[in-house]
């Protein structure tokens, strides 16, 4: 609706806000004051309101259930469609293109370094101390407690220094095992 210009100021096209309250009756089955506050009416219509009084509306909300009559996947589906807003979505750069582009730099000083982005990815990564010490104990996977105490002491019979009639080498590798059964000793217990 427009706004018109009087002699007398400006007229809005609709009636006041105190003649449409009043035009308005609550909702409520045998309540005769005013319905000054709305409601949806159901899940599927949320732009149907019901126009209740204070008291009423209260109540209303307070028994009001989105999800009522849904299962419990249903309303899972719906909240997972709810987080992007009713959008349909997909992973970034996949939509109907099969297409890859790679983008270089022209890096005439080298200032990027001289590594490819495919040899930056196959670098390695530094092993943890787990890990370190299971390379140690010649360990393909995670022991149990007992199968750790077993192995150290088939390998500690192998490199004591004493079998090995005093051997520095023996006695280096002994070092590091014991290190090493610590280390995945201390990480088991925890």
């Amino acid at each position: 609706m427009r706004a018109t210009n009087t002699k007398t100021g400006w007229r809005a096209a609709f009636p006041p806000a105190a003649e449409r309250k009043a035009a308005r009756q609550c909702d409520h089955p045998g309540c005769a004051h005013e319905g000054e506050f709305r409601a949806p009416q159901a899940r599927d219509r949320l732009n149907d309101y019901y126009w209740f009084c204070l008291g009423h509306v209260r109540e209303y909300n307070a028994a009001w259930n989105y999800y009522a009559g849904m299962s419990a996947d249903e309303i899972e589906v719906e909240v997972r469609h709810d987080t992007t807003w009713q959008r349909p979505t997909w992973p970034l750069g996949m939509k109907g293109c099969t297409r890859r582009f790679t983008f270089t730099v022209n890096d005439p000083f080298e200032v990027f370094g001289t590594e490819s982005a495919e040899e930056q990815r196959q670098r390695v990564r530094p092993l943890t101390p787990e890990e370190e010490a299971m390379k140690v104990l010649e360990l393909v996977e995670t022991p149990t407690l007992k199968g750790l105490k077993a192995r150290y002491k088939e390998l500690v019979k192998r490199h004591h220094p004493d079998a090995n009639n005093g051997d520095k080498a023996a006695e280096e590798r002994f070092k590091t095992i014991n290190q090493a059964y610590n280390t995945l000793k201390a990480s088991l217990i925890a």
